[in-house]
């Protein structure tokens, strides 16, 4: 049986339970959410021993932070907070660009903590690097607001070896979260083993690739998943198959394909914790199912083998985004 003890994030002295709730789909980014069953659902996470809550203040364009704070009212003493921020939306949801000059990292924040009616954060991070600014002066204002007692620890988001070395430099860097998962395995070959080197955890986000692995349909109005690669046409129906060789090898374990891959994500390293996107009790319960299951390593190379890290059609977010995510450039040499 794996273990729900809690993780290490890196050399921090953050200690976390080894799945996170993320937060996002709970204001509108798969479709509408039921409200009193997305605060239930938080109620049952904090119940059941998950310790971090995963947000970002553009979630709904602050939706998602209020509806934390009403679900944290009589129990911020039990949960960590997660908080993107630094990416900036029209009143209809559109993607302005991103910002995250040391004044727009103050401000920001000062929003965050109103919003979410707490006087700290537990991990602060720019959601995605800006180009026009260098990554020292941002993490040097978050540097700032540590001292200032307003942010425990520092993360990161979608970055590559060069920001990660250079943002670690200025201040110690308590995660990074990634996207990570059977198919989105690119973090492998430089950047975990370079978090390794410096004692960064990782928080993986998307180990059910945007529920693709789960078998989830992109059917409800506003889901946005409908717009990504790997959902659409062809690819949609190409990437399905992987999900019925997944449930293949799940059913031989007694599980559903969720939880192994879930599973698969906790078994990659003792310093990886899943944020699991869960909208429902029902989704959560089934996610922490997953430690219940240990993989041997011949469990994990059988499922690396059925399921290459290179099967998956499609890119994880359209060619916009793609040349956007630093994480994905190569190297520098």
């Amino acid at each position: 049986m794996t273990s729900s003890a809690h993780r290490q994030l890196g050399s921090s002295g953050l200690s976390v339970f080894p799945l996170a709730l993320g937060c996002m789909g709970m204001s509108g980014m798969y479709g509408p959410a039921d409200e009193r069953e997305s605060i239930a659902t938080i109620h049952a996470a904090l119940d059941a021993g998950i310790t971090l809550l995963d947000t970002g203040d553009f979630y709904g364009t602050g939706h998602n932070e209020l509806l934390i704070a009403r679900a944290l009212r009589d129990r911020r003493h039990a949960a960590l907070l997660s908080v993107k921020f630094g990416a900036l939306r029209g009143p209809d949801g559109s993607w302005l660009g991103i910002d995250t000059r040391p004044a727009a990292v103050k401000n920001a924040l000062a929003y965050t903590l109103t919003r979410l009616g707490v006087d700290h954060v537990d991990i602060y991070r720019p959601a995605r690097l800006d180009p026009a600014v260098p990554i020292e002066d941002t993490i040097g204002a978050i540097a700032e607001m540590v001292a200032a007692g307003y942010v425990r620890a520092i993360g990161l988001s979608e970055v590559g070896t060069d920001t990660i070395r250079r943002a670690h430099a200025v201040h110690p860097i308590t995660d990074l979260q990634i996207e990570y998962s059977l198919i989105s395995r690119s973090p492998e070959a430089a950047i975990f083993p370079l978090l390794t080197e410096l004692g960064i955890g990782v928080t993986a986000y998307g180990v059910l690739s945007r529920g693709l692995l789960s078998g989830s349909k992109t059917t409800a109005a506003g889901d946005f998943r409908a717009r990504l690669p790997r959902f659409a046409g062809d690819n949609g129906a190409r990437n399905r198959r992987l999900v019925e060789t997944l449930e293949r090898l799940a059913a031989e374990k007694g599980v559903s394909a969720t939880q192994l891959a879930i599973a698969w994500a906790l078994a990659k390293g003792p310093g990886i914790v899943p944020v699991i996107g869960a909208r429902t009790r029902v989704q959560l319960e089934e996610s922490r199912g997953a430690l219940n299951l240990a993989l041997s390593p011949d469990d994990i190379a059988r499922i690396e083998q059925a399921v290459p890290a290179d099967a998956a059609a499609g890119t994880r977010y359209d060619a916009h985004q793609m040349q956007m995510l630093d994480s994905e450039r190569p190297a520098p040499r």
